[in-house]
């Protein structure tokens, strides 16, 4: 048994739809959760800057004496993975995309048609394909960068007829040519957005990363026998800029739960902590 919590991360508010899958299943466990809000969006900026940032978190989480980071973040998982393995052995660093990846290629077949939207770097970066391949190369793959959805959902814009546009903008060619009939939220943003999608699209199947990605979790936890068997943590959200749409989004989250929540700021440039 371990009872040290759980490291989160994210380029922003989007690794937030983790928490609930993961407090449905697990809710002995706690977990330090850190959105780097102030230089989000990840998804535009060049490779080497992603992992610039994602080393100082990981830092940060390491420090925090967190006992497995799980990579809440599309973008990250794409570009970064393997070198924080290999820069932290010491602790399980798990990623997003394999664990939908495994799912899309056990649950699909040839006759589907699966679409992935995601960042540019995502998209670009072609982890889905690879590893959806590698495990059944049969399926049909189609992909396409969605960047502008990232910084409106950042801004609350959800429930709003220019979000409605800018899906339909990216999406309404791009499933009708391609004849998608299953999609990939390739960004965690994306779930906040899930029930837009498909009143728009209905009959789409929706495969989200954010819920597959907490049976990983379980496994790693099994394997290295490291499950809380107390809550002796509270859980705490840390951002890079404590803005009122990160606050209000864990509110909602944690509304009725429950649990305890703290906020802090943290300043990864000039590591100077505010409440």
């Amino acid at each position: 048994m371990d009872n040290r919590p759980i490291g989160f991360f994210d380029s922003g508010l989007g690794g937030l739809t983790c928490v609930p899958y993961l407090m449905e299943a697990l809710p002995n466990e706690r977990i330090i959760y850190f959105g780097d809000t102030a230089r989000t969006p990840y998804g535009s900026k060049g490779i080497s800057t992603i992992r610039n940032f994602s080393m100082q978190i990981a830092d940060f989480l390491i420090n925090e004496n967190v006992k497995m980071i799980v990579i809440a973040c599309n973008t990250v998982s794409s570009t970064c993975l393997d070198e924080l393995q290999q820069k932290y052995p010491q602790i399980p660093i798990i990623g997003i995309i394999e664990p939908t990846a495994k799912v899309t290629a056990e649950t699909c077949n040839e006759q589907d048609h699966i679409g992935v939207m995601g960042t540019k770097v995502t998209i670009k970066s072609k982890a889905y394909e690879k590893l959806i391949y590698n495990l059944n190369p049969k399926l049909n793959l189609y992909s396409t960068p969605s960047p502008a959805l990232v910084p409106l959902i950042e801004e609350g814009i959800i429930q709003n007829e220019i979000m409605d546009l800018s899906i339909k903008y990216y999406l309404d060619h791009f499933i009708s040519y391609n004849k998608i009939n299953t999609l990939i939220l390739g960004c965690t943003h994306y779930p906040l957005i899930r029930k837009n999608i498909g009143k728009i699209y209905s009959g789409l199947r929706i495969i989200n990363p954010s819920a597959e990605i907490i049976q990983s979790i379980i496994a790693e936890l099994k394997a290295k026998d490291i499950f809380s068997d107390e809550p002796v943590f509270d859980n705490t959200f840390y951002a890079s800029d404590l803005s009122e749409n990160f606050v209000n989004m864990i509110n909602r989250i944690f509304e009725n739960s429950g649990f305890k929540v703290v906020f802090k700021s943290f300043d990864l440039e000039t590591p100077q902590m505010r409440c």
